[in-house]
């Protein structure tokens, strides 16, 4: 004899068993929103962990890295008196330099793990171009100037203005133009152009006129560590970190980055960021 029906008020009759199954549907919703819930608490115990490894390797590392820069500089300068053999000077110069390159890799592979780790918070507002580029070329003159590099900017005064995290702007411009700079030769031009691309976008391009990349290599560049050319064989050094590094960021303030380049006619890259006026988008983290 099969058990009693149950009539609820609208004169439906529900069995046992229908009973059964809607208790097991709203147990099952509440265990998937525990789960959610649980995967959520871990994710931001993690970044809150990735958050502060990358604190403590960067002052761990960056701390006495500046000590070695800073008194390195000041013995190859004499501050304070001739250091006696002139090989001291020499020697105190090349600590600086590697420094100054062990610095600079740090940094990179720290930007790296934040991009990656999505633990970069990014401040989007307006951004003027020309202020940004003003900034890295004068922070990259030295440089330019012992490799006898010029850099132009053929519209400097009238670059449109974007939306972006001023660092992360920076950050792009810099990598790019001292990538320029490696691979541009003796003498050389890097030009900085920027133009309205249309759809509320902004084209940033940085060319120069060095030995040029195979154009089946240009996938692999946007890779961290790697570089064009045979590893045994590349004359340009660094860990082939920055244009990754400019690829994350710009997927990250929606925008993208494209690279051309044909052997022995130079190497460009276009930087595609919204610009002032553009929304902001709910996807801005994807990477």
């Amino acid at each position: 004899m099969s058990p009693p029906a149950i009539t609820d008020a609208s004169g439906h009759a529900e069995t046992p068993r229908e009973n059964a199954g809607a208790d097991t549907g709203l147990m099952s919703q509440t265990t998937a929103f525990r789960r959610a819930a649980a995967r959520a608490r871990r994710k931001q115990a993690l970044d809150d962990q990735k958050r502060s490894f990358l604190r403590m390797v960067s002052h761990e590392l960056r701390t006495p890295l500046n000590a070695v820069i800073g008194f390195s500089e000041i013995l190859s300068c004499e501050l304070y008196g001739p250091l006696g053999a002139p090989q001291y000077k020499e020697y105190a110069s090349l600590v600086h330099e590697s420094g100054l390159k062990l610095l600079r890799l740090v940094n990179q592979i720290v930007e790296i793990a934040r991009l990656e780790g999505h633990v970069t918070d990014l401040d989007l507002g307006e951004e003027n171009l020309d202020d940004a580029v003003e900034d890295v070329i004068l922070q990259l003159r030295g440089e330019a100037n012992a490799r006898g590099v010029s850099i132009v900017v053929p519209e400097a005064g009238t670059l449109p203005s974007l939306r972006a995290d001023g660092r992360g702007l920076r950050t792009i411009l810099s990598n790019l133009l001292q990538n320029a700079l490696t691979h541009s030769p003796q003498g050389g031009l890097v030009v900085v152009e920027a133009r309205q691309a249309g759809g509320g976008l902004v084209e940033i391009e940085i060319r120069d006129h060095g030995e040029g990349a195979d154009p089946a290599d240009l996938p692999r560049l946007i890779r961290p560590f790697e570089q064009g050319g045979a590893t045994l064989t590349r004359a340009s050094e660094g860990a082939g970190l920055g244009l990754p590094i400019v690829d994350l960021l710009t997927r990250a303030m929606d925008g993208g980055l494209r690279l051309k380049s044909t052997p022995g006619h130079g190497f460009t890259a276009i930087v595609t960021l919204p610009d002032a006026t553009a929304r902001p988008s709910t996807s801005r983290a994807r990477f």
